[in-house]
């Protein structure tokens, strides 16, 4: 037991230390986290220094951070909108699965003289993409509620469902005699309705329950407790009816996306799901077979760059054929364009179907692998493509004009402060990335620049150096504390304000710089109130007594939760009983 454990601390250190300082290194050099993860592991693997051993096992329990991933994804979908992408789900996923499938294992069969059931069996897991790589680039770009990530989304989300057919093919087509008694493709699909339909009734008659009860007490550690132990019976019973354990943690996160406690779930759940992806990934690499490449390095790069090219090209058809502009279906067609986490597991199938040799197994990892690497390098070269080119005449960027004010974002929100600054005589700067919003503004006499205004260089260039004022009306939660502490410690003079999405945001971001900070839908939210109760004949003073009370105990609990950082605390300053997740 002791040397077990000493073991397990040993690989710990050489794991997290190496990907510390890769994930670092290829941060400053901006080629993303996700290639640092897996030169770390291909480094302290058995392939080159040989310091962590049992990649299998390792990949096993990080795989529990895909899990994590499609969770989060499920809280930020709720049923409603899950509906609206069905179009994009089972037509452009169905025609990406089938038509990349059907090329691969084509070029297999023709060019590799490969036999059609090993074509096959290799050419389903290649046709698969990196959920695990892809939808954090989207995150952490902001992308991934426009409609160009949920496009990406609704691709990805077919390819998880797509896993158990694809694995009912292979074992139809197996070899080995043991496969024979297992459950046919009917009784798959079967079972995976009456999973998703079991899943369903126990997120709204289980779940929401349970958690209402442990939001009552307020207690922070049985809250993490429920929302991992939702992720791992979820995907345990999947992986039990031999499914997806990904696809059950995604229908509890859909289940629980409208319900009041989706904040709180996924601000627990993130830190477990951010620390197991990246040692998934640095499995990946440990995983990564040398070997195989330095026998046949042209075979391994040849086909690593024939997928990446074929699923490129044929994802881009399929956008422009969904009337997507062709920038945004080259865009898609490269991000998705590596082989998936997936299709590990799918090649360890055929080879236990006896459909492929071990070191086809290996030489195929190794091209899944190069294939993710390429991913970063690709996205890179794909920015200049993802948007159309501003026009310089119409679009400019920002200039020092010698306003006293910067506006970042002239939405709904920025409009009415830049509106009423200027009504002042104030002078300011208006900057906004929608080009679509820029060209209205300027029909509507408003010069608004062009530039993302949470960077520091812009934010120089539009003048902040001699500004007085920068105002931070951006929607969503764009604006974290690290942007905030750079903007002030570039920027000191300036008096910063930001728009705050939400009272979790507001407790967040109160202890920082920013001198206010403004929660976007409370004083709307106050004049309803008042309206609603001058509706009802309330007299006038007691609708001021009214608003009077909530302001000073909404002032008092928010104090007492900035200073404990803990969304919870005070929670016996609420005027009326409620789940203590829902107030905005």
């Amino acid at each position: 037991m002791e040397h077990g454990g000493s073991t397990l601390l040993r690989d710990g250190v050489f794991l997290l230390g190496f990907a510390l300082a890769f994930v670092l290194l290829f941060r400053r050099l901006g080629l993303g986290a996700t290639l640092g993860f897996l030169v770390a592991g291909a480094l302290v693997g058995p392939h080159m220094l040989g310091l962590v051993g049992d990649a299998q096992q390792k990949l096993g329990i990080a795989e529990l951070g895909i899990t994590l991933l499609l969770f989060v994804v499920g809280l930020e979908l709720n049923p409603t909108r899950l509906w609206r992408l069905k179009q994009d789900i089972f037509g452009l996923g169905l025609l990406q699965v089938v038509a990349c499938g059907v090329a691969i294992t084509a070029i297999l069969a023709g060019i590799a003289h490969f036999s059609v059931a090993a074509a096959l069996a290799i050419g389903m897991p290649l046709a698969l993409s990196s959920t695990a790589q892809v939808l954090p680039m989207l995150q952490s770009a902001g992308r991934l509620r426009t409609p160009f990530g949920e496009r990406a989304f609704s691709i990805l989300l077919f390819q998880d469902l797509s896993i158990i057919p694809m694995i009912t093919i292979i074992a139809a087509m197996s070899r080995n005699p043991a496969d024979a008694g297992g459950p046919s493709g009917w009784t798959m699909a079967l079972y995976t309705v009456l999973a998703i339909a079991g899943l369903i009734a126990a997120g709204r008659f289980v779940l929401r329950p349970l958690f209402r009860g442990i939001g009552n007490l307020g207690e922070r550690e049985m809250f993490v407790f429920a929302a991992l132990f939702t992720v791992i019976a979820s995907s345990a019973l999947m992986q039990a009816l031999g499914l997806s354990p990904a696809l059950g943690a995604f229908v509890a996160g859909v289940m629980l996306a409208d319900s009041p406690y989706r904040h709180e779930l996924e601000a627990d759940v993130e830190p477990f799901r951010s620390i197991l992806l990246g040692l998934f990934f640095v499995a990946v690499g440990m995983m990564l077979d040398l070997g195989a490449i330095y026998e046949r390095p042209l075979f391994v790069v040849t086909m690593a760059l024939a997928l990446v090219a074929t699923k490129a090209a044929i994802i881009f058809a399929i956008g422009l054929a969904f009337r997507m502009p062709w920038r945004p279906a080259l865009a898609l067609g490269l991000l998705l364009s590596q082989g998936g986490e997936f299709g590990f597991v799918l090649l360890a199938q055929a080879q236990n179907g006896l459909l492929i040799a071990p070191e086809a197994a290996s030489i195929f990892g190794a091209i899944i692998t190069l294939s993710m690497a390429t991913t970063p390098f690709l996205m890179m070269a794909a920015r200049r493509f993802r948007e159309a080119p501003v026009d310089s005449a119409e679009r400019d960027g920002p200039v020092a004009d010698g306003s006293n004010a910067i506006i970042v974002g002239y939405g709904r929100f920025g409009q009415t402060v830049g509106q009423m600054m200027l009504a002042s005589d104030v002078p300011v700067t208006l900057i906004d990335t929608d080009i679509e919003m820029i060209d209205i503004a300027r029909e509507f006499g408003a010069k608004v620049y062009y530039g993302d205004g949470t960077r520091l260089e812009l934010l120089r260039q539009a003048g902040a150096a001699e500004a007085e004022l920068i105002l931070f009306c951006i929607d969503g939660d764009q604006i974290t504390r690290d942007i905030l502490d750079g903007v002030h410690k570039a920027f000191p003079d300036a008096r910063i304000f930001v728009r705050a999405y939400d009272r979790r945001a507001l407790v967040q971001l109160k202890t920082g710089p920013a001198e206010f900070v403004v929660r976007e839908v409370m004083e709307s939210a106050i004049k309803m109130a008042r309206l609603a109760l001058k509706g009802l004949g309330v007299a006038e003073g007691e609708i001021e007594r009214a608003e009077d009370m909530y302001r000073a105990r909404d002032k008092e609990r928010l104090r007492i939760q900035v200073e404990a950082g803990d969304i919870r605390a005070a929670r016996a300053t609420v005027a009326a009983e409620q789940p203590w997740g829902t107030d905005r």
